[in-house]
């Protein structure tokens, strides 16, 4: 349990930086800075009229974080981290179960560290379920197990080819992401239609047991 609670912590700090991202997108769509948001939109109309600028952008913010960070760069070997193996926050019973050569030799602490492991495995798989609902509703655009929403999509399909062969690539991005970075003055209270849309779409979960 132990080492599953810090594989979980790496594991979330090696995804913090898109959650970083995220969570600045956020902030930028949300207008609660408006110079910084209007940095943003002008900084990705420059790279949708200029894509060639891209990448070396990319590559040129890379060097220089790792430019900066050199100051702070670790000058002793690495050892041992008690934090990061949450060797200081474990439990008598954790170190127990770790240190237990024969797990089963007694019945209640098994019992019990049967319990836990089947809460844990329980949100998990809560979690596993609730992509692979996702999963069977993309499915579901086109399988036609309700038609009348296979339609629309093969219909919305038709129309997106038809604007995607007319209109300059460049235009539809920059056009989206203008939409998608709209002050909240401009948005409507209400869930998207398209979202509204795609929850309401069938999956196996409903006729699973």
């Amino acid at each position: 349990m132990r080492r599953s609670k810090a594989n979980f912590f790496r594991l979330i700090s090696v995804l913090s930086g898109p959650i970083t991202i995220g969570r600045w997108f956020e902030l930028v769509r949300s207008w609660h800075r408006p110079v910084h948001s209007c940095f943003a939109v002008f900084t990705f109309l420059v790279f949708v009229t200029m894509p060639e600028l891209i990448l070396p952008t990319a590559f040129l913010a890379m060097a220089f974080t790792g430019l900066w960070r050199y100051r702070v760069r670790p000058r002793h070997p690495p050892h041992m981290d008690m934090r990061l193996s949450h060797a200081d926050a474990a439990t008598a019973d954790e170190l127990d179960e770790e240190f237990d050569t024969f797990p089963s030799s007694r019945g209640d602490v098994v019992r019990f560290r049967y319990d836990r492991l089947r809460s844990v495995a329980g949100r998990v798989q809560t979690v596993v379920g609730d992509i692979a609902t996702q999963g069977e509703r993309m499915q579901a655009l086109l399988s036609w197990r309700d038609p009348r929403a296979t339609l629309l999509f093969s219909i919305a399909c038709v129309i997106a080819a038809v604007i995607a062969y007319c209109v300059p690539m460049k235009v539809l991005i920059g056009l989206w992401g203008l939409y998608a970075m709209r002050p909240p003055r401009f948005r409507s209270g209400m869930p998207s239609p398209l979202m509204n849309f795609f929850r309401r779409l069938p999956s196996r979960a409903d006729i699973l047991l």
